[in-house]
């Protein structure tokens, strides 16, 4: 995986950030999501690079070989706003105090906060199979609960965890054959490590604690996402079933937005990487003069 990138772990202060980067060009950095780390762009990623660009994948604080600060009742430590400026650090680190965005899953949330907290650095920005978690929150129904059960189980104290690492391997559940072997033995290998279980279960505990907060203030002070946006969702996903039309909800909270869903499931830059690829390429080349 990853061939002619180079691996390093960047010291952030309460955290310590596991990333991947290569390639020459204008940057962009991938954002993975749950329970998935930076190897899940490894079909992507390459493609990106051929296109022209700097490409940087970080493990998000607390997933995959990344770490971050002891557990705390008030989840701050975890929350996407901390996340966000781990990502801020990692790309100053490497020389980029300006980048383009793509956030998948759990880490289209931190992209969201990081666009909102950091509007200077990040000049376009793509949200992948996600909305923002108060609009989640805000349009909770029978389906909505039935599906999403576990976001609830993993705010419990104490109790996912224990569930969880009894036996990760039945509770996570990938094919190698489709996510590829490599990445399928790293990720394994994290959901192994009760540190990055906890981890993963406080990225929720957060979401709807801190980070509603967040997103809450957001919205009554009008903050809204003022670069160029694109919105992706996977059509054999249930994002599109249960709210309708994504670009409808995010044109709520972003002022030039556009996009479209692609045939995939839900683990689109394993399972669809070539048209996720077109379509980020796509987005991030510079517009015609004039």
């Amino acid at each position: 995986m990853f061939e002619g990138f180079e691996e390093t772990q960047v010291d952030v202060g309460e955290a310590s950030i596991f990333v991947r980067f290569g390639g020459e060009g204008p940057p962009v950095v991938l954002l993975h999501g749950h329970p998935r780390t930076s190897a899940t762009w490894h079909r992507v990623a390459p493609q990106l690079v051929a296109a022209g660009h700097t490409v940087v994948c970080p493990d998000l604080r607390g997933y995959g070989r990344s770490r971050g600060p002891g557990f705390t009742a008030d989840h701050e430590g975890y929350s996407k706003r901390a996340v966000a400026d781990d990502v801020v650090a990692v790309m100053r680190h490497l020389g980029h105090r300006r980048f383009a965005l793509a956030g998948h899953d759990r880490g289209g949330s931190v992209a969201l906060r990081l666009v909102l907290d950091h509007p200077d650095a990040v000049s376009r920005v793509a949200f992948l199979d996600c909305l923002p978690l108060t609009e989640h929150l805000s349009r909770i129904t029978v389906e909505f609960a039935t599906q999403w059960w576990h976001w609830f189980f993993f705010a419990q104290p104490g109790i996912p965890e224990r569930v969880i690492t009894a036996d990760p391997d039945s509770w996570y559940h990938g094919e190698p054959e489709v996510m590829g072997q490599e990445n399928y033995d790293e990720w394994r290998q994290a959901t192994r490590d009760p540190d990055v279980v906890r981890a993963m279960l406080e990225d929720y505990r957060a979401g709807l604690t801190v980070d509603r907060g967040h997103e809450e203030a957001d919205r009554a002070a009008g903050t809204r996402v003022t670069c160029p946006a694109l919105v992706l969702w996977s059509l054999k996903d249930d994002l599109e079933d249960l709210y309708g039309d994504p670009l409808a909800i995010w044109q709520r909270w972003a002022t030039d937005v556009r996009g479209y869903g692609i045939d995939s499931g839900h683990h689109v830059a394993e399972q669809a990487p070539d048209a996720l690829a077109y379509a980020l390429a796509d987005f991030l080349r510079p517009a015609p003069a004039g």
